[in-house]
C-alpha cells in the first residue's frame, strides 16, 4: 500500500499494546500517517502516552465519549493542529461486567443503556464531529469494529452482541449519509484476540480453541492482520468502499456445523 503522508487521523479505543485500534494505529503511522489518540480517564492515561512516543508528533486528548462537550472539545483541538481529517478509527466499545456474566435475560435496563451509549452511539457522536472536518479535505474514512456476536449467539457475550449488531446497523446509515460528502464508513469484524475487553468474556478460551478447530485456516487471528485490513480500509486504496463489514476471522464465519 502506498504512503499516508500528509494524512490525519483520529484514533478511539487504545488501552495498551493488544488493543486492536493500536495494532491499526501502528499499521497507518508506520506509512506516515499523523495520528491524535484519545484516552477516557487516568486510569488509561499513561498507557496511551506510552504508546504515543512510538509516534511520530502524535496528539494525546482526553475524551469521554458520552460527553458531547468533550467530544467538541476534542475536535477543536484537532482542527486547530491538523487542520482538517482524513480518517477516524472508532475502537471504543463497553459494557459492565456483570451483564456479561449474568444471563442474557436479566441484563439491567442501566447496563442496557451504557453498553449501547458507549459502544454505538459514540460511533454516531465522533462521525458527526468528524464529518466537517473530513469534509474540509475533500472526504474522508470512518472505521469501527465489531465482533460476529452481532449475529450469532456467543455464551457470555450477551448485550456486547446486541450492541455490536446496533453499530453494524449503524455503519449502514452512517454510509447513505455521509456518502454524498465523499466519507466512507465502515467496519471490521476479527476473530476473538486477547484484549483487555476478551478478557471479561467468560469462557474465551474456549472460543479461542473453537477457532482453532474449525475456521478454515485452523488457526486464530493475529492483530497485526487486523492492523492491516484497517489500514487498508481507512487509507485510499478502499475508496470505493462504503457501508460495509469486512470479515477478518480465518473464514470461520463461513462455517456451519
Amino acid at each position: 500500500m502506498g504512503s499516508l503522508t500528509g494524512r490525519f487521523g483520529l484514533v478511539t479505543g487504545v488501552a495498551n499494546r493488544r488493543s486492536i485500534a493500536w495494532a491499526i494505529a501502528k499499521a497507518l503511522a508506520r506509512d506516515g500517517a499523523r495520528l491524535a489518540l484519545t484516552y477516557q480517564g487516568e486510569r488509561l492515561l499513561d498507557n496511551v502516552r506510552e504508546l504515543a512516543a512510538e509516534l511520530e508528533g502524535p496528539l494525546v486528548q482526553p475524551c469521554d465519549v458520552t460527553m458531547d462537550e468533550q467530544i467538541a472539545d476534542l475536535y477543536q483541538i484537532v482542527g486547530r493542529e491538523f487542520g482538517g481529517l482524513d480518517f477516524l478509527l472508532h475502537g471504543t466499545a463497553f459494557a459492565p461486567r456483570a451483564e456479561l456474566s449474568r444471563p442474557f435475560l436479566e441484563t439491567s435496563r442501566e447496563g442496557f443503556r451504557i453498553a449501547l451509549d458507549v459502544s454505538v452511539y459514540s460511533l454516531i457522536a465522533l462521525a458527526r464531529g468528524a464529518a466537517p472536518l473530513m469534509a474540509a479535505r475533500g472526504g474522508g474514512s470512518i472505521l469501527t469494529l465489531t465482533y460476529l456476536g452481532s449475529d450469532r449467539v456467543f455464551a457470555g457475550y450477551n448485550v456486547m452482541g446486541v450492541a455490536k449488531a446496533a453499530l453494524e446497523s449503524s455503519v449502514r446509515y452512517l454510509a447513505d449519509n455521509l456518502g454524498p460528502q465523499h466519507i466512507r464508513v465502515n467496519a471490521i469484524s476479527a476473530g476473538p484476540i486477547k484484549t483487555l475487553a476478551a478478557s471479561g468474556i467468560s469462557g474465551f478460551g474456549g472460543i479461542l480453541q473453537a477457532y482453532r478447530e474449525r475456521a478454515p485456516l485452523r488457526r486464530n487471528t493475529e492483530l497485526e492482520e487486523v492492523g492491516e485490513a484497517g489500514r487498508f480500509l481507512l487509507g485510499p486504496e478502499s475508496s470505493n468502499i462504503t457501508g460495509q463489514v469486512l470479515m477478518v476471522d480465518s473464514g470461520y464465519h463461513v462455517m456451519g456445523i
